[in-house]
């Protein structure tokens, strides 16, 4: 895989790969392409879902499926720079929505798809964000911990 990212579980990230999509056709696909990369893929099926999702990792690289609700994908791009600055949201279509490409990248959108087989880009461009995006600040305890010469999964352990 051309690109890296280091894994993070959950609970600690800021930062996810969250898919919003009806059918799971474009997780899959993007599944494939990070899966070396150590990204998980978070998936949600309404705008909703996914809008609760960014609430929660305000930073993550986000896909959207077009699919019928151009308003509320276009509603999503328009809020993002003021309320999610730190994101980054993709917008993905079937081929019979290529004339709304320039309209969503217009609106805020970084990429924009209609072929799942050309999903590579995509996905370099999520892992680079989630590569970029520093981790939450650790408590005193957590910051405590992970110096500690003993603590399992050190390089260090001399």
């Amino acid at each position: 895989m051309p690109f890296s990212s280091t894994s993070r579980s959950s609970k600690d990230s800021a930062a996810r790969l969250i898919v919003c999509e009806h059918t799971g056709r474009w997780a899959v696909a993007l599944r494939r392409e990070v899966s070396e990369a150590g990204v998980r893929v978070w998936e949600t099926r309404t705008l909703a879902g996914c809008l609760n999702e960014l609430c929660e990792n305000a930073a993550s690289f986000v896909v959207l499926e077009l699919g019928g609700n151009v308003a509320g994908v276009l509603g999503l791009l328009a809020r993002q720079p003021r309320e999610f600055p730190a994101a980054r949201l993709a917008v993905v279509a079937d081929r019979s929505a290529t004339d709304y490409e320039w309209l969503m990248r217009e609106a805020g959108a970084v990429h924009f798809l209609c072929l799942p087989r050309r999903v590579g880009l995509l996905a370099r461009l999520a892992c680079r964000h989630l590569a970029q995006v520093p981790p939450p600040p650790l408590s005193l305890t957590e910051w405590i911990w992970s110096g500690l010469p003993w603590r399992e999964g050190r390089e260090d352990n001399g």
